[in-house]
């Protein structure tokens, strides 16, 4: 017998060799969340606890062949992306993703966690050009919205203006992730005047937290895919995302990544 195949959500991002981050991170996740994931490399990482070693691009007819053959035969419920490395690829993939008829949540990487970069210096305005108007959600960390935008955020009362900021680059929606300011962990969803909420969720004294963007990013393309409606998808990602974060351990000798089974535990 043969069962109803899970929501699909297709991942379009580097991979991670130790496995905390990218495109494994993406694919733990959306298992824990029930739907099924899939991928199309972008990238591959030499990288562990303590950094990324190296990294080398796919050829972008290789990038292309991949979604293709997914997206043609499968179909996609929602599209997550992550490394994307250089303006090729950039290019590459928004050219891919316009049309798609699906949500898109990009989640514009720039550097690690351990500050190595992940994006061509020369390819974020690529990202603002060609990337963040396909995208239904962008997800930005701090960094990244000075990368993206050129404000600097000190404090939640600055949130909301490089959120307003970031959406004039064309996204439906944008998640400034205040992961990196002291106290709560506050993150503002905002899709234009009226269309302003806010997340939060206690501060945990856990540094291994490897993989929290790509997971997040993740639990968010997979409420779409359920069927939720944004702020409800960004509501329950919040919550994985916060418990994988407390049950995150060590691993190596450097920073560790989040858990993303602590359900299951």
């Amino acid at each position: 017998m043969s069962s109803t195949a899970p929501p699909r959500v297709l991942t379009v991002a580097g991979s991670d060799s130790g496995g905390g981050a990218g495109i494994q991170a993406d694919l733990k996740a959306m298992l824990a969340l029930g739907v099924h994931g899939m991928s199309v490399v972008t990238a591959v990482t030499a990288q562990n606890s303590l950094g990324v070693q190296g990294y080398w691009e796919l050829p972008a007819e290789a990038v292309r062949a991949q979604f293709r053959s997914v997206v043609d035969d499968i179909g996609v419920q929602a599209v997550k992306t992550g490394m994307l490395a250089s303006i090729e690829l950039v290019e590459t993939v928004s050219e891919l993703l316009t049309g798609v008829g699906a949500p898109v949540v990009v989640d514009p990487v720039g550097v690690s966690k351990h500050g190595d970069a992940l994006l061509a210096a020369e390819a974020v305005a690529t990202v603002r050009e060609r990337l963040l108007p396909v995208a239904t959600l962008a997800t930005p960390n701090l960094h990244e919205v000075t990368q993206l935008t050129g404000r600097t955020v000190e404090d939640e009362g600055q949130m909301l203006d490089a959120a307003k900021a970031l959406l004039d680059l064309g996204p439906r929606w944008v998640l400034v992730k205040g992961g990196h300011l002291a106290g709560e962990a506050a993150d503002l969803l905002y899709g234009g005047e009226g269309e302003e909420y806010w997340y939060r969720a206690p501060r945990y004294d856990n540094r291994h937290t490897h993989g929290t963007g790509c997971t997040l990013a993740s639990a968010i393309a997979s409420g779409l895919a359920k069927g939720e409606e944004l702020p409800a998808a960004v509501a329950s990602a919040k919550e994985y995302i916060t418990g994988a974060i407390a049950g995150g351990f060590a691993l190596g000798a450097g920073i560790g990544p989040v858990d993303h089974a602590w359900r299951w535990r």
